[in-house]
């Protein structure tokens, strides 16, 4: 061990110790960026990229448990991903596939799916359900797993599970206009039933949600590390946790 990884070992310690337990958030989302850009700069091929992205998810994911958070939503493909070529899209699954049979392996977290599932090929969609299902039972920290996930997809198919389920009451478009509330569109959404994220982390420099919980995260707190999301780093989560722990969280006013 060098120098430097000695100082950074006492760093993180340091930050660990001035974390105020109560200040933490609940519920941590993470949109998981950069995994091809880390591929291209360490010279070899994108698969690797996610490879070392569901890799380092499983690292994001113990870090989260040993602070207290109870829910983790992490985006590992979008609805834009799954219009890339089909040689790149079998590599994000496939990466996505081999990270939930390890977690599911494990059986320390409860997994879910979040997501468009129909988008999906049947094959990969069904394996991800049924590793998913076999940790219903576990009591510990869930770990929302969103493929073939986007906001205004997300929000399109919450409207169409709400009017499917109201006209099979017998009820008309202008009773359900006149009575319609908020909480009626968040109970067809993905995460129905969670409480929304109180901080998206998003790597490799840019800052935008890109659609992300777009209805959840509205009062959330946001922020941005430059690190490619392989590259990301212990001590720069702890930042993360420091900085949202500093926070005077006023729920959009």
């Amino acid at each position: 061990m060098g120098v430097s990884d000695l100082a950074y070992g006492v760093y993180e310690r340091r930050l660990v110790k001035r974390l105020d337990p109560a200040r933490l958030p609940h519920h941590v989302g993470a949109i998981v960026d950069g995994n091809r850009r880390w591929a291209k700069g360490a010279g070899t091929r994108f698969e690797h990229g996610y490879q070392a992205g569901a890799d380092k998810i499983s690292e994001f994911a113990q870090w989260c448990d040993e602070l207290g958070v109870e829910i983790v939503t992490l985006w590992l493909l979008s609805t834009d991903n799954l219009q890339r070529s089909p040689e790149e899209v079998g590599s994000i699954l496939a990466a996505v596939e081999g990270l939930m049979e390890k977690l599911s392996a494990e059986q320390r977290w409860s997994l879910a799916v979040i997501g468009n599932l129909d988008m999906l090929p049947d094959e990969s969609a069904g394996r991800m359900k049924r590793l998913a299902d076999s940790t219903s039972d576990v009591k510990g920290m869930r770990v929302n797993i969103c493929v073939g996930y986007g906001g205004r997809q997300e929000l399109t198919d919450a409207m169409r599970s709400l009017l499917l389920d109201q006209a099979s009451k017998g009820r008309s478009l202008a009773d359900v206009a006149e009575t319609l509330e908020v909480d009626d569109i968040a109970e067809h959404l993905y995460t129905k039933g969670q409480p929304d994220p109180d901080l998206v982390i998003r790597t490799s420099g840019e800052q935008r949600l890109s659609g992300f919980l777009l209805w959840q995260s509205v009062h959330s707190e946001f922020y941005f590390s430059d690190a490619l999301w392989p590259a990301f780093r212990h001590v720069d989560f702890l930042r993360a946790m420091r900085s949202y722990a500093a926070r005077e969280r006023r729920f959009g006013h």
